[in-house]
């Protein structure tokens, strides 16, 4: 399983900018073989991708700061963590398992063994959708700045 996440997630700028730019994919990418993580790990670093390796879902949640432990190593808001998507990579092509998986949420699902096309498809695809968020955060906090200023200009401050 890959967990495909910005690195600046705490801190949405208004620097649209480096939006482009392909660190800001931070992959947490975790199986129980180190051969898989070893392969997954150099194909999203030659995407051009942040990659954190862990071999556990415990290791995961430790990491995320999600385990209940407050000396995890992760970040600090559990709530940020609602919108990373995930993308769960299996060598098990088992349709009901793949159409559960989506419908629970996954971003995404690939087949191992992982081929480079499709870590460059997927990253390409999390790039454009992150970019649509952004682009309505932004408009949302527009909107809300320019009702704000109508208010003062109505109470002539």
């Amino acid at each position: 399983m890959a967990e495909v996440m910005r690195s600046e997630t705490l801190n949405i700028s208004n620097n649209t900018s480096s939006l482009a730019s392909p660190e800001l994919l931070h992959v947490l990418a975790v199986d129980d073989s180190i051969v898989d993580r070893k392969f997954i790990e150099r194909l999203l670093r030659v995407s051009s991708c942040k990659v954190t390796v862990v071999d556990s879902a415990t290791r995961a949640l430790q990491y995320l700061g999600l385990d209940g432990d407050n000396n995890s190593v992760g970040f600090e808001e559990s709530s940020a963590f609602r919108e990373i998507p995930v993308v769960i990579m299996s060598s098990e092509n088992i349709l009901p398992r793949i159409d559960r998986c989506l419908e629970e949420g996954a971003e995404d699902f690939l087949l191992k063994p992982v081929k480079l096309a499709d870590v460059k498809r997927l990253r390409d695809s999390l790039l454009k959708a992150e970019e649509r968020v952004f682009k309505n955060i932004m408009h949302k906090r527009e909107l809300e700045a320019n009702d704000i200023f109508s208010q003062l200009k109505r109470a002539k401050i």
